[in-house]
C-alpha cells in the first residue's frame, strides 16, 4: 500500500507521526480542504505527466491550473496527464493519494511557483485520506526536484 512506503519514507526523517489520517476522503483539492478545514489553495496537488516517455510529477497549489503555453516552453511538450493507471504504475500511488513521496526513482518531481506564497501547504500521503503539513523549506527537501517552474496560471482572486 502506498501511504505504507509515504510512512515509512517519513519514518527515516523522525515525521511519520505528523502524518494526518481522515475518516472522510481526501483526494480532490475540496475533500482535501474540507477534511483538513484549510482554504482549497494550501493544498499541494502532486499532477503527474508524461515527458519523453517518463513520468513526472508537478506539485502545484490547491487552486493553480495548468497554463498550456508555458508548460510546453517548460517541458518542450504538450501537457499529458498520465491516466489513473499509469499514475499507480509508473509514479506508485493511485491518483487521490499522488504525492512526491516514496515515488519511483526514475519519476523527476517539480515544484511550481504557485506554492511559494505560503509558509505551510498541505500534500497528500500515498493514499485517498491522508496529509501532513509542511513548511515550503520541507517540501522542497522532502521531495528532491529537479528544480522549481512557473507552468500555472496565475490564480483568480474570488
Amino acid at each position: 500500500m502506498a501511504i505504507e512506503k509515504v510512512r515509512a519514507f517519513f519514518k527515516e526523517r523522525g515525521m511519520e507521526d505528523q502524518i494526518l489520517e481522515f475518516s472522510v476522503s481526501s483526494a480532490t483539492v475540496a475533500q482535501a480542504s474540507e477534511a483538513l478545514g484549510c482554504e482549497p489553495c494550501r493544498i499541494a496537488k502532486s499532477l503527474s505527466f508524461m515527458v519523453e516517455g517518463k513520468a513526472i510529477l508537478v506539485v502545484a497549489a490547491g487552486d493553480a491550473r495548468i497554463d498550456n503555453p508555458k508548460y510546453k516552453a517548460t517541458f518542450g511538450t504538450k501537457a499529458k496527464m498520465l491516466t489513473p493507471a499509469e499514475a499507480e504504475e509508473l509514479v506508485g500511488h493511485a491518483v487521490g493519494g499522488v504525492c512526491p513521496f516514496g515515488i519511483h526513482p526514475d519519476v523527476a518531481v517539480y515544484l511550481d511557483e504557485s506554492l511559494r506564497r505560503f509558509e505551510t501547504v498541505f500534500p497528500a500521503c500515498g493514499s485517498s485520506n491522508s496529509a501532513i503539513e509542511l513548511t515550503i523549506p520541507q517540501l522542497e527537501e522532502f521531495s528532491a526536484p529537479v528544480g522549481w517552474v512557473n507552468v500555472c496560471k496565475e490564480p483568480v482572486e474570488a
